[in-house]
This record gives structure tokens, sequence and C-alpha cells, in this order.
């Protein structure tokens, strides 16, 4: 089946519903065709796709804000196939024939998403190589164990902050402002952290009125932090860039930090947001993880199937004709990948109820030479903030019906507006050490056999001598890396004891 998309400005393929319709509270357009923005689309996405992929099948045509066509894809497989073929859908927004025409003018409300910005999201080929290369080999000079050390230690500065009133918000005290604390630190500019970066870095991607003023506030932190970079480097992510071999000008470096700020906080913030809910509000969720059936890493990944951060990604542009999901594509038409749709895509996840924990299929961070570089970090500061957050509350309570939770939404995802949670109150705990629950100490029995050495990984690049030492009974213990592999223990006591009974009885 094959449907065609006017794009000519004013042209509907459809009769257009009077004003005084019905159908223009219910989501429905030029065209009879369905509004991916508004009421609807906010208040019910799921049941949006569901109704989308009805009546189309996997790729579905929609209108965004001041109702400019776009096609949806909501197919596991067509998006896949989309994200993994730049040579037909490439992220140069400059070929969006909507643009070229004027139909979309540049105070859009979504221009700071899909302007043509120098950065690698916008580019393909040897371009993108080149721009996605200083990104990634600067990605790999993060310290993870570093940066889970500032996940803990910014958790358990939060936590404190509340930790004595008995009731939170955990999205506007917890998760909104722990994947920016970190974020900062990571990019070289703590001192930028404060309510009006979150506000602003919140807002730029939600389509309103102060999305761009919201864009400007941002780009200009990161160009300051660029300009101090290229005088005083540091050993932080933005020094990495600015130093890196592929030789990104000012500009290019700024784009890319204000990339990686916004889609990491704002991905990692839902994320937070998103588990926290299911813990709250699922028992069987809950069940599972308390009961160490499930671990906070399994949970995080089951969240980015049912609830991904990023709902839908805007956009790839049809390099020429083609066709995607028996629909004709045009050169020019704009296309959207259907991140949550595809997630919940029949034909990979025919019952949603599933236990998805272990399967990385999802596509919560995309795919092809595009998918999110950053992922591995947002899993961290999800993973060790809620995993810390839950040890210093272990018996934090739903403060409200779950019905009465709300969700705004735009094109790029639905954000749950509050999490209020109720505990019972406790004192601030030193921010330098890591979580606990504060209990004691479970009464060891006199079976169990406990080890103090604590087991850390061999520093790299240092060289390792091994030594040789001797136990309490004369007896070579086995050599140890000094500075590397911890030291292995010699025999207990128990089992000298027993060797010696041994030798006794056998007349030795």
């Amino acid at each position: 089946m094959t449907t065609p998309f006017h794009y000519e400005p004013g042209a509907a393929p459809g009769p257009v519903p009077p004003p005084e319709c019905p159908a223009h509270g219910l989501g429905v357009g030029p065209g009879g065709l369905r509004r991916f923005y508004g009421p609807e689309a906010e208040r019910d996405p799921h049941g949006l796709y569901d109704k989308l992929r009805a009546e189309h099948g996997t790729v579905a045509p929609v209108l965004l804000h001041g109702d400019v066509p776009a096609w949806l894809v909501l197919g596991h497989s067509e998006n896949l196939h989309m994200t993994r073929t730049p040579s037909q859908f490439s992220r140069d927004s400059r070929r969006w024939r909507a643009l070229q025409d004027g139909s979309v003018a540049p105070d859009h409300p979504l221009a700071p998403i899909f302007t043509w910005q120098p950065i690698c999201a916008f580019a393909d080929g040897a371009t993108h190589e080149r721009l996605r290369g200083a990104v990634t080999d600067s990605m790999g000079r993060i310290d993870t164990r570093g940066v889970r050390r500032h996940v803990n230690r910014y958790s358990n500065r939060l936590v404190n902050d509340f930790c004595q009133q008995g009731r939170v918000d955990l999205v506007s005290q917890f998760a909104e402002r722990l994947p920016m604390m970190v974020m900062c630190a990571i990019l070289g500019m703590p001192e930028e952290y404060s309510d009006r970066m979150v506000q602003a870095a919140r807002d730029m991607t939600r389509g309103t009125a102060t999305a761009v003023a919201s864009n400007a506030y941002v780009l200009d932190a990161l160009t300051r932090l660029v300009q101090r970079r290229r005088r005083e480097p540091a050993e932080d992510f933005a020094t990495w860039l600015v130093e890196h071999p592929a030789g990104l000008n000012d500009q290019e470096v700024s784009e890319h930090l204000r990339l990686i700020l916004i889609a990491s906080y704002e991905a990692t913030a839902n994320l937070i947001a998103n588990v926290l809910r299911m813990v709250l509000t699922d028992p069987r969720f809950r069940a599972r993880l308390s009961g160490g059936h499930m671990t906070v890493p399994e949970a995080v990944e089951q969240t980015l199937w049912d609830e991904p951060p990023f709902t839908a990604v805007f956009g790839r542009w049809a390099v020429g004709d083609t066709e995607l999901g028996g629909k004709r594509i045009k050169a020019g038409d704009a296309l959207i990948v259907g991140i949550a749709p595809a997630n919940t895509d029949p034909v990979v996840r025919p019952d949603l109820g599933d236990d998805m924990a272990g399967n990385r299929a999802h596509l919560a961070f995309s795919g092809g030479p595009h998918e999110c570089p950053g992922q591995d970090i947002g899993r961290a500061i999800a993973d060790v903030g809620v995993d810390a957050l839950l040890m210093r509350l272990p018996d934090l309570e739903l403060a409200v019906e779950e019905s009465e939770l709300s969700w705004v939404g735009n094109i790029m995802g639905r954000h749950l507006v509050e999490l209020p949670a109720d505990f019972a109150a406790r004192p601030p705990q030193d921010d330098k050490e890591p979580p606990s629950m504060g209990r004691p100490n479970t009464p060891r029995q006199d079976w169990e056999v406990q080890s103090t050495v604590r087991h850390t990984a061999p520093t790299p690049g240092r060289a390792t001598a091994t030594a040789t030492t001797v136990d309490e009974s004369g007896i070579p213990a086995a050599p140890s890396a000094v500075g590397g592999i911890p030291q292995q223990r010699g025999e207990s006591a128990p089992a000298r004891l027993w060797r010696a009974v041994s030798r006794w009885w056998s007349g030795n």
C-alpha cells in the first residue's frame, strides 16, 4: 500500500474539518492527519501510536507544530533501516523541503532541535566521522569509576538536602538535578550548575515560546567554557575536545558540548524519574528489585524498553524519492525516529508484559552511525543514582494516588511533572562517604567465613612486581602483584590445624 504525502503549502490530501468540528479537539489537523503535538499527543502518546499503527501501518503521516507534515516511523525494523542507511535518510536538516520553501520559519518552536549546526548530529559521511571521532575519543578518556564516585557523592548531597523533611519530589529535587551536576563536572564547568541551567536545559527541547532564549543561555555558558579552556587547559571533556587532533574550531566545540550536555541531561533525568516511578507504582517491579531478583542496572534496562527517556527523535530527511514501510517518501521529506512505538512494535514484543531484562535490542538510544555515544555515561548516572537513593531511603512510598501523576510532553518525550514520595525522616550523612542505610551489620554465624581483603582492579600502565610472603606456618604463599592484584591470603587457621591433625594421624 502506498500513501501520497503532499508537502505543497496549503495542499490537503483529504477533507479539512471545519473549525467547530470536534475532530480539532482530538488532535486531527488539515487533511485528516493526526497532530504529533498538542493535548492528545501529550496526554496519551501510546494511544496515539496505536491509532496511527492501525490506520497506516509501520510508517504514518503526522503533523508537527504549525501543522507541518512529517513521517513518524513506528516499526522496529523500519526504524533500524532508516537509522542505519544515511545514504537514503540523511541527518542534514538543510535538505528539508519545508525549510527551503519557507513553510517553516526560523523562529519555529522546534528550531533548537532541527536548525542545522556544525556538529556530528547533522552530518554524514567523512564530516560525520571527523566530528564524531573527536566526541567518541574524548568520551573514551572519561574515567567511568570517577564518574560513579561523583554520582555517589552528588546523590548523597541531594538526599541530605531533604532527608530530614520526610517528603520529597523525586523529579525536581533529585532526577532533574543529579544529571546536571554530574554533566557540568564532566564537561569542566561545575560552577555553572544552577537552577537556571536546569530550567534552560529542560525548556529548550520542549517547543515552548522561550525555547530559543533557553538555548541561547546554555550556548553562552558553553562558549565561555571553550574560550577559558583555550587559555587554561584542564583534565576535563571540554579540554579534550579543544585539543583533539581533529582540529575543531570554537563554534564546533561549543555546539558539540551543547549537544552532549542537553542530550545526556534530558535523557538521564527522564530515565531516573521513570525508573523511580516504576519502583514506587509497580509492586512486582519493586519486589523483584528489593528481593534481589533484579539489579538496578536490569531495572534501568527494563525501563528503557517500557518508558524510554526520548520517545522520538526528529529527524531524518530523505535524500531522494524512496519507499519505507510501504509508503512513498519524497526527496526532502522529514521523518521522525519513533523510539517508543518501535519498542512496543508487536513484531518484536507481542506481549508487552514480558520481562526484557538483559535484552538491549531497544531503540532507546537510537541506532546506526548516530546512536547516542554517551549512553554508558547515562546508564552509570542512573544506575548509581537510583541505587544510592534507595540505599539511603529504602522506605520510599508514593505520597499520592498513582492516578494523580501527570506528564508534560513534546515531540521528543514525555516528562513526569512530579513524583512526591514519603519516607521516615533521617539525619544527613557525610556526603564524602558511600551511602548506607544505617543498619547494623548482620551478626556473623559461627560457620560463616568472611574476607577482609578488598579486591580492586590493577592500576593501568603500572608495572607489577611480584612479592613472596610467608604465612604463619612457614609455608610460602602464592606470589602477588604489588600495586596491582591484591595479595591472596594464605591458609586459614582451621585449614592449618586440620592439615596438622592429618599429618599426625598418618604418622608424618
